[in-house]
């Protein structure tokens, strides 16, 4: 699930991975969120760790995460996270 970025590193409001079309969060500016897909080879559940932190897959298959902040302005939206040298 995606969040809000502020003052803390996760905030509300939550953003997820999913979801129906027209449901959900509206985004407006003023908004500065981190947007976290996530492709599983198995299922979409997951567990939290012992450590507190670590996420895996529920089934133990492999997974890919990736987050992206962006900031909601009244032009639209900013990519705030450096992507230009990945390739």
């Amino acid at each position: 699930t995606g969040h809000g970025i502020g003052h803390d590193l996760h905030e509300v409001p939550d953003l997820p991975n999913y979801g129906k079309p027209g449901h959900g969060l509206r985004l407006e500016a003023g908004l500065v969120l981190a947007m976290e897909p996530m492709i599983n080879l198995g299922t979409r559940r997951v567990l939290m760790l012992d450590d507190g932190w670590t996420i895996v897959t529920a089934d133990g298959k492999p997974s890919s995460h990736y987050e992206n902040t962006f900031a909601i302005t009244a032009e639209g939206p900013v990519i705030l996270t450096a992507t230009r040298d990945l390739k």
